[in-house]
């Protein structure tokens, strides 16, 4: 029985059946890993990498424990991706995306075993997405018109996303942060413009939020420590050419004389380009790279404050927030856009000085410090605090609101049930297995929570044949609760990316009939 080999020695493939077990298993059991993760009682992963160092991250968002997991099976990564694309897009969701992905797959895997095709189970998973879209759409509130309740909806999403990572304990402060953070930014998504700090010390309650610029940075000694209407030169130059540097340069003389003469020389050099920069008219220079003491000392003489080393972060967001650009010529001061701020002073926070700018030409940016016990919380309440500024900077553009706490789910499970009925043919199964999916949120937030789910969700379930019922799962008393009460909500746009982000991969992952694996490339022996 010798068939001939189409593929290499090594390669691999798996069909049909096999292919889609190994898919399925994959996904679901990436699924199973971050679903504990999922809602205000989900617990944290510590991911422990085992490169130097054996650097240790504690975190609850989704898209950072999958980025960090290294991989073999297809279509985890695909689920992996998913996760990814909802961190950039929208921020918040990457634990629900997977899930709901996953659930799908699971429910999709009975279907299979049913002798379903996985094309009716797709087209039937279209017809229940759009359908769920535009349950959704029915109930969305939208309060862009009134100023007083936009920015209260805006707080209860804030609390809502924070109430699921290390924040929740201090949600009201953090949400309170996040809201003005973003109300500056007036509406751009742009979130370069809010620098978040991260200073070990304290505790996360002594978070603050400052209207300037600050930056990482300690002032040069004998300069100005305060300076008012400052104007401010960011440049991207090197200013440390006033000796000779001895690696590198050959320089032939005949006696010590002349390389002094050449250090002068190349002194008399600086000394032209300092004054160039000073004759800016300005008060302030920030430069990226290092300034060495000879031309620190001519700035100070000149009574400017100069700032070496910023780090590029730093630099781009100092431009944008004091209106200047980044110069590295200085021949024509004419064409240079100079930054101007009000004042320029040193401030201390915990053990360390930094340079604070107040008054700046944008009042868009600003500056959030954030206090923590050590560099894990601190790492983590960035990533919560990044997590909650998306959503609100996407909620401001697209100002539909939903409730929270499981009740957009219900409410779509219950049109697409509704749909199922409708619906003849095998497509049915697959519009009912959509629906089974959505439920299976709302139970794994019960379950995280320790809950009754089956009990919780079945009252749910009743709850929500009443029209305009707001009923989700409250989990800190552990029962079925009013959302709106509550102050429990989600963005719209969060939830529909959820929703069809995960109806997408899902449908991938389900045409998959055949896995072929390259073969490895042999390595010679190199002995």
């Amino acid at each position: 029985m010798a068939i001939e080999k189409i593929l290499k020695d090594d390669a691999s493939e798996e069909k049909g059946e096999r292919a889609r077990m190994a898919s399925f298993v994959g996904a679901i059991a990436i699924t199973d890993l971050v679903k504990t993760t999922l809602g205000p009682k989900g617990m944290d992963k510590i991911l422990q990498s085992t490169g130097r160092g054996h650097g240790v991250t504690v975190t609850n968002d989704g898209a950072t424990i999958l980025k960090s997991l290294h991989i073999d099976n297809p279509a985890a990564k695909v689920l992996i991706d998913i996760s990814k694309v909802q961190d950039d897009e929208v921020g918040d969701g990457t634990t629900s995306v997977v899930v709901l992905a996953g659930e799908l797959l699971r429910e999709a895997e009975k279907l299979v075993a049913a002798k379903i095709h996985p094309m009716t189970i797709i087209s039937g998973y279209r017809m229940a997405a759009e359908c769920a879209r535009n349950a959704l759409l029915q109930r969305v509130v939208d309060n862009k018109e009134n100023a007083e309740k936009f920015k209260s909806d805006l707080m209860k999403i804030a609390m809502t996303t924070l109430s699921s990572k290390i924040l929740s304990q201090d949600k009201e402060h953090f949400a309170q942060l996040a809201v003005d953070a973003v109300m500056r930014l007036k509406g751009s998504t742009n979130l370069e413009a809010i620098q978040i700090i991260k200073k070990p010390g304290g505790s996360l309650m002594d978070s603050f939020l400052d209207e300037g610029f600050i930056l990482d940075k300690k002032i040069g000694l004998g300069q100005p420590k305060r300076i008012e209407n400052a104007k401010i030169l960011v440049a991207n130059t090197a200013m440390d050419t006033d000796k000779v540097k001895i690696y590198g340069a050959r320089v032939r003389v005949d006696s010590m004389s002349k390389v002094a003469e050449i250090e002068g020389a190349e002194k008399e050099k600086m000394r032209e380009k300092v004054q160039k920069i000073i004759a800016h008219g300005i008060n302030c220079f920030v430069n990226r790279q290092l300034i060495y003491n000879f031309p620190e000392e001519l700035f100070a003489d000149a009574g400017v404050l100069a700032i070496e080393h910023a780090d590029f972060d730093g630099i781009e967001r100092l431009a944008l927030v004091t209106g200047g650009e980044i110069a590295s010529t200085f021949d024509n001061p004419e064409s240079v856009k100079i930054g101007h701020c009000k004042l320029i002073e040193e401030i201390m926070i915990g053990e360390d000085k930094l340079i604070h700018f107040s008054g700046v030409e944008m009042g868009q940016a600003c500056t959030i410090v954030l206090r923590g016990a050590s560099h894990h919380v601190l790492d983590e309440a960035e990533r919560s605090l990044h997590d909650a500024l998306c959503v609100l900077s996407q909620t401001v553009n697209d100002t539909r609101v939903l409730l929270g706490g499981g009740w957009p789910e219900m409410v779509m499970a219950k049109e697409v049930d509704e749909l199922a009925r409708k619906t003849p043919g095998k497509k049915s199964h697959a519009i009912e297995a959509f629906s089974r999916a959505l439920v299976a949120i709302p139970t794994i937030i019960a379950d995280n929570a320790g809950l009754d789910s089956a009990d919780l969700v079945a009252q749910l379930r009743a709850a929500h044949h009443k029209e305009g019922c707001n009923a989700g799962i409250d989990v800190i008393s552990g029962s079925v609760g009013d959302m709106a009460e509550l102050g429990i909500s989600e963005s719209f746009k969060v939830k529909q990316a959820v929703l069809l982000s995960a109806t997408e991969a899902a449908e991938m992952i389900l045409r998959v009939d055949e896995i072929i694996t390259c073969a490895p490339r042999q390595r010679e022996d190199r002995m």
